[in-house]
């Protein structure tokens, strides 16, 4: 018999989720990327290929971490420690993303590695605090034990 996860995240909340994050995360992008480049044309095109490819990652991300039930109680809480590990896991992921779409967009790799790298930083810490602000916020969490959905 295998142990279920007590809350889980439908996939609704996951698609908003994911697209709020890609908001906070694109500032991020486009500004981090018109420092290094000073070129905001490319900035703007590095911030917006990420929307297209990010958002998809995103969404896989979660619903990848949505069947590990490390760092989340029974009660439906989510620990710090999860929060951290999906953030560094994410981040992995996410420099891969951006160094590729910079290097295709600025043809520099120099450019490339030094945006992925510095967005290391900024994002894990962007990240940390949006999954610490939707820990508090139970619309689409699903109870995984009596899969009826939270309405609060």
């Amino acid at each position: 018999m295998s142990a279920k996860t007590p809350f889980k995240d439908s996939n609704k909340r996951s698609i908003v989720k994911g697209i709020s994050w890609r908001l906070f995360a694109s500032v991020d992008t486009f500004l981090i990327s018109w420092i290094i480049f000073g070129n905001y044309i490319w900035a703007g095109s590095i911030a917006l290929m990420e929307i297209l490819t990010k958002i998809l990652l995103y969404y896989l991300h979660e619903r990848l971490w949505n069947i590990i039930p490390f760092g989340r109680t029974i009660e439906g809480k989510v620990k710090h420690i999860r929060s951290i590990a999906k953030s560094i896991s994410w981040r992995a992921l996410g420099t891969i993303d951006t160094a590729i779409i910079s290097l295709i967009i600025s043809g520099s790799l120099a450019g490339a590695l030094t945006l992925g790298l510095s967005e290391i930083l900024t994002k894990i810490l962007l990240f940390y605090l949006h999954e610490r602000l939707w820990s508090r916020i139970q619309w689409g969490r699903i109870d995984g034990l009596s899969n009826e959905i939270e309405k609060k």
